[in-house]
């Protein structure tokens, strides 16, 4: 990804609801919870909703606890965003939002 635009850290406590169901006893952070991080990036960014996800690919795991950083650029009119833990790529693809 070129230079981030917008970038956020978050991390998902072990305590979120959408974990016991989630590999119950190997909990993992579900892929609509990082898709909310990018929807939250976005409205933190640029004041919009996220309108749809044109394409997301989800390539390792989040676990409980752990710290992320969501970076948002955008390119010919679409929103990229990559999902990174460290320098491991988790989750990538596009999106748009509508205000």
């Amino acid at each position: 990804m070129n230079h981030p635009a917008f970038q956020r850290e978050f991390r998902v406590g072990a305590d979120h609801p959408s974990l016991p169901g989630h590999f119950p006893g190997s909990p993992l952070v579900p892929g609509v919870i990082l898709l909310e991080q990018v929807a939250l990036a976005l409205h933190d960014w640029r004041g919009e909703r996220l309108a749809r996800v044109l394409e997301a690919k989800f390539v390792a795991p989040l676990l409980p606890e752990q710290q992320a950083q969501v970076a948002l650029t955008e390119a010919n009119g679409r929103v990229r965003f990559e999902i990174r833990r460290g320098d491991d790529l988790l989750a990538r693809g596009s999106i748009e939002g509508t205000t």
